[in-house]
């Protein structure tokens, strides 16, 4: 067997360095835990971005991909399959919209929430086609693409990737106003992260869906809530826009719908936007295909008790309020809900030694933007398995 050290030194001569991970390999997995191949034990503390919400190899979701692959593993949409139509009842149902389209990744859901704006824009509210624009936030992270890219903030997702994509306008984050402002009459939507994740789990204001809601409402424009990373019980509600009990018009989803097996996403609305599309518009060879299915119903079915909702929510308290009592200068603040917080260290502090710091204890977490980490185990964690986490964020912080 390859020893840790080897198989990093094959990642990086025969992979592109797009990434920059931490040094550390997971050759097993299970609930909360992962292993590399020496044995040693960590705490997943990242969930692949919120991918691994169900937890390892969850047990319900591993048989439900067994099952299928022994039936019918793929067939395109050129045909249909016995799978596919159950899969977006169930997700209507759980999301509470009369109509679903699957895809793979999250990038794909963003970007078919954004064919769907842009058509709608045309074919509802009479923008004539090429002049449809979509507002968007500073800082936000929706995907990889080159059309997503061109309305980044972040140099590192956008430098020389250029001709960029026009349509879109971009403003400041948590500024309601500033979103009113830039609509024009070639406003077809707003697409927001609820919580924006990649900035460093940036919570807005209480009422700032609500506003964004009533701005849409008024000016005839789409809104389009980007839960791909802040979904699926993340937060200790079902999609992070419930916290202010608001219904936007279209959802991206993506991360746990996969239930950390396999890529699936998806956008949700109701069928007077998404009647936009028709056939040949829009499509994936894989979207929907049997063994997504599969795995995206039993991957809803495990988010459906209501014991791991309360779960969330309290151990997303616990969590932050004992992470307010560690002593520790560097940081500024702790922010979060549910299971997706951060701890935010101050300016130009290098929080990648923290996270080495870390991985050296035994737990795995990731910076971003430099001085802040995200802390998301999966959300099938227990209270003793945070007690004991803590410990290690403790001892670790309070050395820096």
């Amino acid at each position: 067997m390859l020893s840790s050290k080897e198989i990093m030194e094959l990642d990086n001569k025969y992979g592109a360095h797009n990434y920059h991970p931490l040094p550390v390999v997971i050759a097993e997995a299970e609930g909360v835990m992962v292993k590399d191949p020496e044995g040693r034990e960590y705490f997943d503390f990242l969930s692949a971005y919120s991918a691994v919400n169900q937890g390892h190899r969850n047990p319900k979701i591993i048989n439900a991909l067994i099952e299928q692959a022994g039936k019918c593993t793929l067939t395109s949409r050129a045909f249909h399959n016995d799978v596919m139509g159950k899969f977006l009842k169930k997700l209507c149902e759980f999301t509470g919209y009369e109509m679903a389209l699957p895809m793979n990744t999250g990038a794909e859901a963003v970007e078919t929430g954004i064919k769907l704006a842009r058509r709608w824009g045309v074919e509802v509210k009479g923008i004539e086609n090429g002049k449809q624009e979509i507002i968007v936030a500073e800082e936000n992270f929706h995907g990889r693409t080159t059309t997503i890219i061109s309305f980044s903030t972040d140099p590192d997702a956008r430098t020389n990737y250029g001709p960029y994509t026009p349509g879109f306008k971009i403003v400041k984050y948590n500024d309601a106003k500033a979103l009113e402002d830039a609509i024009t009459p070639n406003t077809c939507a707003i697409l927001l992260e609820p919580i924006q994740g990649e900035a460093g789990v940036y919570v807005p204001y209480d009422g700032y869906l609500k506003d964004v809601r009533e701005i849409c409402t008024k000016h005839n424009v789409l809104f389009i809530a980007d839960e791909v990373q802040t979904g699926f019980l993340r937060t200790g509600e079902r999609f992070a826009v419930n916290h202010e009990n608001v219904r936007p018009d279209v959802m991206t989803l993506g991360k746990a719908l996969g239930g950390a097996v396999i890529p699936v996403s998806a956008v949700v609305a109701d069928k007077k936007f998404m009647k936009v599309f028709t056939p040949g518009s829009h499509g994936s060879t894989f979207g929907g295909y049997p063994i997504a299915a599969a795995v995206g119903i039993a991957s809803l079915e495990v988010l459906e008790d209501p014991e791991l909702k309360k779960s969330v929510q309290d151990l997303g308290e616990f969590f932050r309020a004992e992470l307010k009592k560690i002593n520790c200068d560097k940081i500024v603040e702790v922010r979060g809900k549910g299971l997706l917080n951060a701890v935010v260290f101050v300016d130009n502090f290098e929080a990648w030694d923290v996270c080495i710091a870390l991985k050296d204890a035994g737990l795995l977490a990731k910076q971003t933007h430099g001085n802040i980490i995200r802390f998301a185990p999966p959300l099938v964690i227990t209270k003793g398995e945070i007690v004991k986490a803590l410990d290690i964020i403790k001892t670790v912080f309070e050395k820096f």
